[in-house]
């Protein structure tokens, strides 16, 4: 059986959603394309844009990763522009967005009301509340490594709609297949059922 990795930067993995770093070439597999908080030059914002919008290409599957990040030095207001043009971007050639959010989950609650595609927050590792505040504005949540071992954690999966989540690896050594195993037993289906059900979200981002 494969398993769709959602989010990854590794290119030899085929089944999934490789994450696009700055200036690269786009891969020939399914991709995303962003302006990442840590990767905004505010001397050269024009150039990242039109390298961004020239490098969409057939197997752009996501706009992402992009967002906000109340650690990232640069000012809060340009990471909400920077944001917002690839919100834009997004509801123009009709692509589901995946969000990178470090302390901002209400601020990008916020700035969901301006898009019309889906969002999907990647690597999803905070807490119930907020688990609950973004499942009931209509976001995606995908999991990661961290569901291996943190409790609380694997408690937020157990509760998250079936039809609403991923999972990934991000940059983390490992294989997806040991994150299906351990979500197909927290959410109690079999592995085929969530396998089936990841692969019907994928559709329905897909298709707005």
């Amino acid at each position: 059986m494969d398993f769709f990795d959602f989010h990854h930067h590794k290119k030899y993995i085929r089944n999934g959603i490789y994450n696009l770093e700055i200036n690269q070439i786009p891969p020939d597999c399914p991709y995303s394309i962003g302006i990442h908080p840590h990767d905004i030059d505010i001397t050269d914002i024009e150039k990242q844009f039109s390298w961004m919008k020239d490098m969409i290409f057939q197997n752009c599957f996501a706009i992402g990763e992009c967002g906000l990040d109340s650690l990232v030095s640069i000012d809060q207001k340009i990471q909400e522009e920077v944001f917002l043009r690839q919100i834009r971007i997004a509801n123009e050639i009709k692509k589901p967005m995946i969000i990178h959010c470090v302390r901002k989950f209400y601020e990008v609650i916020s700035l969901k009301k301006k898009a019309d595609q889906p969002m999907i927050i990647h690597g999803f590792n905070k807490k119930h509340q907020i688990a609950e505040d973004l499942l009931a504005n209509n976001f995606y949540l995908s999991f990661g490594k961290a569901v291996l071992y943190n409790l609380s954690l694997q408690d937020i999966l157990k509760k998250a709609p079936l039809d609403k989540i991923f999972l990934e690896t991000d940059n983390e050594d490992f294989n997806i297949e040991e994150l299906y195993h351990k979500a197909s037993e927290i959410k109690k289906i079999s592995l085929e059922h969530l396998n089936e059900q990841i692969l019907e979200n994928l559709h329905t981002i897909k298709n707005g």
